[in-house]
């Protein structure tokens, strides 16, 4: 902060537990990485590698650095443990994030089918040598998932032993808008469910992030951000943006 403001809105500071913010990696080069890190090391806590790509990465070992140098958590993303599951070579998966340090993962069934128990199992086995970031389960092949069925689902994955639950939109599962996830757990009968501490949310759009501050708090967990919009967000989380300003910053009483 290069003034101080005393009205600003308090803010958890590093390494923090909640108002997480999770930027996604699609390629950055290692001088765009130590670029990156310049300008949004203090307000981005994970940077995870998106899809598969880590196994692409030129100079990962050199990029995995950098992060960690500045103070950010990097892990990969959940398309690979898939691609390891499908193939029934979790082992080997291990021994992957062994060799790079890695300490958190994603474990997701976006793509490849689990069933509750499996994916349980699998969050409880990985929980004993890593943190476990769950992307719960948001449709099913059969029928349609309510949104109390999908806290249970996010319940039961936290209490399997994942650190984090991450949340993400499908057809059966809004997360934005009066129809959708967030505007049921601040305002309906979802209220008190979930540890919201717990919870990362997908949102890569500006209207998603400007919704979830305004309705759950600047200290919502945020996840998918682009590395361009990292400072950006901050932004809104402290209420020096237009669209968080009249939430966050208390007007002075005459």
């Amino acid at each position: 902060m290069n003034f101080d403001l005393a009205f600003l809105p308090p803010r958890s500071q590093k390494p923090r537990e909640s108002g997480l913010t999770l930027m996604t990696d699609r390629g950055l080069s290692v001088r765009e990485a130590e670029n990156f890190c310049e300008g949004s090391a203090p307000y981005t806590d994970f940077v995870k590698m998106a899809f598969g790509t880590s196994l692409l990465i030129p100079s990962l070992e050199a990029k995995l650095n950098i992060y960690h140098e500045a103070g950010i958590r990097p892990y990969f993303g959940g398309t690979l443990f898939e691609v390891f599951a499908r193939r029934n070579a979790l082992d080997s998966y291990r021994s992957y994030l062994d060799r790079f340090g890695i300490e958190y993962l994603e474990i997701s069934d976006s793509v490849i089918e689990l069933s509750r128990q499996q994916k349980c199992e699998e969050i409880k086995s990985f929980a004993q040598d890593f943190e476990v970031i769950s992307e719960t389960t948001n449709q099913l092949r059969d029928r349609h998932l309510s949104f109390d069925e999908y806290l249970d689902y996010m319940q039961e994955e936290l209490e399997a032993g994942a650190r984090y639950v991450l949340v993400k939109e499908s057809h059966q599962m809004p997360l934005y808008g009066r129809d959708g996830l967030a505007f049921y757990l601040n305002c309906g009968d979802g209220k008190g469910r979930i540890d919201l501490s717990k919870v990362l949310w997908d949102a890569p759009a500006r209207e998603q992030q400007i919704e979830l501050i305004n309705g759950l708090g600047n200290e919502v967990n945020l996840s998918n951000i682009a590395f361009d919009a990292v400072l950006a967000l901050e932004s809104k989380r402290l209420g020096l943006h237009s669209s968080t300003l009249l939430r966050l910053i208390p007007e002075v009483n005459h």
